[in-house]
């Protein structure tokens, strides 16, 4: 007895078998990731610092050498890179496979904690951290634009509403914002009205700072009422800047704008990007590691009717990138290969038991591999 003659023995047990089987293989087939690329998670956290100004050799001296010097002492480390530009730097900490990523995290807020005592003291903001994949590539890329409204408009549009609202579906990991257009205002200053009046660049810096300011005071304590007393300074556009008063100079104020051109600009002016011949800005949307590629993309596309309700008609919203399209090809030919082969072995079979059975004129013919003493009941 071999094993073929078990299951043409016992026709009952077969089809439930095969049912089984069949029933098993679907399911498995509806949870599997699908993704154009196996899943490969690196431990891997990337550290950001900015400081708005400094040079890249400035950078690389006063704020990633410190924080590298912190770094090097945790463990489990793979490799360690970094690049400083002006105004900014991004050190990559790989760890070892083996090295769990939320524990390497605490480890690097520990460092960064450690350094902020030699990291310059007007810094902005302290270095920040996050979980990043680098096998993990965006699913998905759309511009946003238009050609009416300004950049800061259609930026505001992009980062407050459409970002958060995508990063919140789930399966996406984390939406990034490229060639952002951030509403600045920016003082270009005059050399030559400066050293005229002799006044410098940190009397500049100091007065701006001084007047941009929202901060509560106190409390105001009455018999039957308390009010709360809050001084706001803030100033929220470059014509509310142009009266400031820097100094005073032989009794009289120096004005702002008598030190040169205050303007409505963006915060980065040397990173712009271009679709269609307009200045666009460019979301792109990660998934979640082991999540279905086509289910993600499917959830953004649903929400994209009530993104283009929401804001103005003259903000257009493109797919630049799907990666789902060839994801979607893909599994097409699978399913094709499975029809295709589920249909050549239906017919082989077929035709290989019909033709012995048609020339022998017997239920069964013994062709020295086929079982012997097959009750006839079964071809019956």
């Amino acid at each position: 007895m071999n094993l073929a003659e078990i299951f043409i023995r016992r026709p009952i047990m077969t089809t439930l078998a095969m049912l089984a089987i069949l029933v098993f293989g679907i399911i498995a087939y509806r949870a599997l990731p699908v993704s154009n690329l196996p899943n490969v998670d690196y431990p891997t956290l990337e550290v950001s610092a900015s400081l708005p100004g400094a040079s890249p050799e400035t950078m690389a001296a006063a704020v990633a050498t410190p924080l590298e010097r912190e770094f090097s002492t945790i463990a489990g480390i793979d490799s360690m890179s970094s690049m400083s530009t002006q105004g900014g730097t991004e050190i990559t900490l790989q760890f070892t496979l083996s090295r769990n990523i939320d524990a390497a995290a605490q480890d690097v807020q520990a460092a960064i904690a450690r350094s902020q005592a030699m990291l310059p003291a007007d810094m902005p903001t302290p270095p920040s951290y996050q979980k990043v994949n680098p096998a993990d590539q965006p699913v998905l890329y759309m511009a946003v634009y238009s050609d009416t409204l300004s950049p800061s408009t259609v930026d505001d549009y992009a980062d407050t509403l459409m970002a958060q609202r995508i990063s919140m579906i789930s399966g996406v990991a984390q939406v990034q914002l490229y060639a952002a257009q951030k509403y600045a205002v920016r003082v270009q200053l005059d050399p030559q009205a400066l050293a005229t009046r002799g006044i410098g660049v940190d009397e500049v810096t100091d007065a701006i700072k001084n007047a941009n300011v929202n901060l509560p005071t106190g409390t105001l304590f009455g018999t039957h009422k308390s009010f709360v007393v809050q001084a706001n300074g803030q100033l929220q556009n470059a014509a509310a800047y142009r009266p400031l008063i820097v100094a005073y100079r032989n009794g009289a104020p120096v004005r702002l704008e008598a030190l040169g051109q205050v303007l409505d600009s963006v915060q980065n002016t040397k990173v712009v990007a271009w679709y269609n011949r307009v200045n666009a800005m460019v979301l792109a949307i990660q998934r979640q590691p082991g999540t279905n590629t086509i289910q993600v993309v499917d959830n953004i596309q649903r929400l994209l009717p009530t993104f283009r309700k929401e804001i103005p008609r003259s903000i257009h919203l493109d797919t630049l990138y799907d990666a789902s399209i060839s994801i979607r090809d893909s599994v097409g030919d699978v399913k094709f290969t499975l029809y295709l082969t589920l249909c050549l072995v239906v017919m082989v079979i077929f035709l290989f038991f019909r033709h012995y059975h048609s020339q022998s004129g017997a239920p069964y013919v013994d062709r020295g591999y086929i079982l012997r003493d097959v009750p006839a009941r079964l071809y019956g």
